[in-house]
């Protein structure tokens, strides 16, 4: 069985790492890798700057001209950097089903690319996605549209270049519906993994959560090599003592769930869901 993998193409250099683990995921799981580049719809914007009257008068012409240009070059940046991609990692072109091997193919339209990433992201089996840092900020807008918009699972890619994801598999475990869709969702992962630990931060004055063991019992019938670790959480905030522990045991993946508050944005992205995004230096598989 192949997985249909989407991933945007943005003719930006933080495109590497996403390339590299949305093919590590196509040669675990076997897949098929569709590239989709969106480029920006320069009349809708030039359109919005001249309504809100930001004071462009005469220059719109100028303007337009100036994001056309902008578009050509970044739609030539991804477009050539697929095809090294693909020809470098010797990836077949192929827009149609059938054959052997990892393929891929291009898709290019006009508009928003989250709006884009969610509609075609509702026919994959699995979004990959970049953190996309501008001056260091999160791209929220890209990974919330393909996490709430699409209602698949989302590999969100590390800064920089993974290495095989079928090392060991790490679930940040909470006893919530998140964290089950999220687990759900990386069955194939934790199948073809060498190791799987379920991390469970204690909370202080709790009781002991029976729910990891229960967890545990269901993991086993996927992978035999599976284990716990309740994480003492301390001083330190839950999403250190996660990521200090993930690390120490040379986690490959994160599996997690994403959950939080009640706004949109923060439901998924806030407090300890945009900790880990912040600072983890491993790919992170999301659902909600």
């Amino acid at each position: 069985m192949s997985h249909f993998i989407l991933l945007p193409a943005t003719g930006k250099p933080a495109d590497a790492p996403v390339f590299a683990t949305a093919l590590a995921a196509a040669r675990l799981l076997g897949g098929h890798l569709a590239f989709l580049h969106v480029r920006p719809d320069v009349h809708q914007e030039v359109a919005a700057f001249a309504a809100a009257d930001f004071g462009m008068g005469t220059g719109i012409e100028q303007a337009m001209a100036d994001l056309e240009q902008e578009a050509d070059q970044r739609e030539h940046a991804a477009a050539t950097a697929w095809q090294e991609f693909c020809r470098r990692e010797q990836v077949t072109l192929r827009d149609s089903a059938g054959g052997d091997g990892i393929s891929a193919e291009w898709l290019n339209e006009v508009g928003s690319l989250p709006v884009w990433l969610a509609a075609y992201g509702r026919a994959a089996d699995l979004v990959v996605a970049g953190r996309g840092r501008d001056r260091g900020v999160l791209a929220l807008d890209v990974m919330e549209a393909a996490l709430m918009e699409t209602g698949r699972p989302v590999l969100i890619a590390p800064d920089s270049m993974p290495g095989p994801l079928d090392d060991l598999v790490a679930i940040a475990w909470k006893d919530t519906p998140e964290s089950a869709s999220a687990v759900a969702a990386a069955r194939p992962f934790i199948r073809k993994a060498r190791r799987v630990l379920v991390f469970a931060v204690a909370e202080p004055g709790e009781h002991p959560d029976p729910s990891p063991r229960r967890l545990l019992r269901s993991l086993r019938w996927q992978n035999p090599n599976a284990g716990v670790e309740c994480l003492a959480r301390d001083s330190r905030q839950p999403v250190e003592a996660l990521l200090d522990a993930a690390t120490r045991a040379g986690a490959s993946m994160l599996v997690m769930g994403g959950y939080g508050h009640t706004r949109l944005r923060e439901a998924v992205f806030g407090g300890f869901t945009r900790a880990v995004l912040e600072h983890a230096p491993l790919p992170v598989l999301m659902a909600h």
